[in-house]
């Protein structure tokens, strides 16, 4: 099934002009790594593949760019708003459907969601959010191994994601940085799911 109106090499040709150097390579290792996670979870290895190259093609928009685009055409919340950090991730979703014609609902929402995740992930949602954030060609490896380990155990996927939370929020706290009231919301829900399952 075809999932954008143009073909991957045209999207290759798009991404490449619209990111820089390291984004670009990004965006092709999570594509790669999200389709690996598919295979083992039993998704669509070509919709997470495709997802994975589109994820973050709005990144290296200005932010005053991503700003007016969520001001004037998304529902962004106050919470989101705080980390202009994430503000691409929503920008990227509307970008892949209205530049490569993306109507599949669980793709621009896998998009959309990428970087801070939400409560009840669909599988597919939580594959592209943590193949965002373990690629192996610009992540830091230590981490991404780390990760990675997680996913041979039982509810593997879910203990991998939850330790990207673990490591998010640290990382916050010892950069000084503000925590989106929703990150704190989906780590005590992990932690509660885990706890349970």
């Amino acid at each position: 099934m075809d999932y954008t109106k143009i073909s991957e090499k045209e999207i290759l040709v798009w991404l490449k002009q619209n990111l820089d150097k390291e984004r670009y390579e990004h965006s092709i290792a999570t594509a790669q790594c999200a389709k690996e996670l598919a295979l083992k979870y039993g998704q669509d290895c070509d919709k997470a593949y495709i997802t994975g190259l589109l994820h973050d093609c709005a990144k290296c928009f200005d932010k005053n760019k991503q700003l007016n685009i969520m001001k004037n055409f998304l529902h962004v919340s106050e919470s989101e708003m705080i980390a202009p950090k994430t503000w691409h991730a929503p920008v990227s979703a509307y970008v892949a459907k209205n530049e490569f014609g993306v109507t599949d609902d669980e793709i621009l929402s896998a998009i959309r969601w990428h970087t801070l995740g939400k409560v009840n992930m669909s599988v597919f949602e939580k594959i592209i959010f943590l193949a965002d954030k373990i690629e192996p060609v610009t992540r830091t490896e230590d981490y991404a191994e780390r990760t990675r380990k997680l996913l041979t155990q039982d509810n593997g996927l879910d203990k991998a994601i939850l330790n990207c939370y673990k490591e998010t929020i640290k990382s916050l706290v010892d950069r000084d940085l503000k925590i989106s009231p929703m990150t704190v919301d989906i780590y005590n829900h992990m932690q509660d799911f885990i706890n349970v399952n």
